[in-house]
């Protein structure tokens, strides 16, 4: 049976929120997700939510998640697509979950008139970063990314 991508609806909460942490455990990293099942559904379901996602399935079973929410180019005048989590579960890897959900939103990106789809991936992931640059994406060298969060977030804001 062919693996179905679609856009996830509510009841995928939990799903999501699975996803979520299986990928923080891939990622060595999960005592870090502090979200819960309420706050992710909130975050990417409410109304005014600027966040979407994905659910990649087989057999009717899900077996992957992206998410992603749409970024501006002042350069390009024009929104684009930033994933911010793909992820396919490590029994189901090498069956074209992942580039089928890359595919989905470079489609959505053209269909929409977006100007760019990008991503990030840790530095040590050298199974994804081969994957990316197989079907041509290019590691950006140029840009230093820069985060404020916790505290360091906090102190700012009211300094």
């Amino acid at each position: 049976m062919p693996l179905k991508i679609r856009e996830a609806i509510p009841e995928d909460s939990q799903t999501i929120f699975d996803f979520i942490m299986e990928l923080a455990i891939y990622e060595k990293l999960p005592n870090e997700v502090k979200t819960t099942v309420d706050e992710t559904r909130e975050a990417i379901f409410a109304p005014n939510s600027t966040v979407k996602a994905l659910i990649c399935e087989e057999e009717g079973v899900a077996i992957g998640y992206a998410v992603y929410f749409y970024s501006y180019s002042t350069w390009l005048g024009k929104n684009g697509i930033y994933l911010e989590d793909l992820y396919v579960s490590e029994a189901k890897r090498g069956r074209g979950a992942g580039k089928a959900m890359l595919k989905y939103l470079a489609q959505k990106a053209l269909s929409e008139n977006c100007g760019r789809f990008e991503w990030s991936c840790l530095d040590w992931n050298t199974p994804s970063r081969e994957f990316y640059e197989s079907f041509g994406a290019v590691a950006k060298t140029e840009w230093i990314g820069y985060r404020l969060e916790g505290m360091a977030l906090e102190r700012f804001a009211n300094s």
